[in-house]
């Protein structure tokens, strides 16, 4: 089914992150990462955040991190980030 979402994305020009529901990560510096297209929080502390999306996990470590907004669609992370893991 992925393969058919993937080759329709291309016939219409439609973004690959609104078909197939992938994660956007905004990275600015080493201050603010801003996530769209997650599914939930599975962890949070000053040192590491976790989100789940569609298909991976992604995980946000660093110092004094904080969750300065959470929607339904997007989470922006401010501190000292350190790393971005996907698993």
């Amino acid at each position: 089914m992925r393969k058919i979402k993937e080759k329709f994305t291309n016939i219409l020009s439609v973004p690959k992150e609104v078909a197939l529901d992938l994660p956007v990560l905004f990275v600015t510096g080493r201050g603010e990462v801003n996530i769209e297209n997650y599914k939930n929080l599975m962890e949070f502390t000053d040192k590491k955040i976790r989100l789940r999306t569609r298909d991976s996990i992604v995980t946000i470590e660093g110092e004094g991190l904080i969750l300065r907004q959470v929607t339904t669609e997007n989470v922006l992370i401010v501190g000292k980030i350190t790393g971005i893991l996907y698993s």
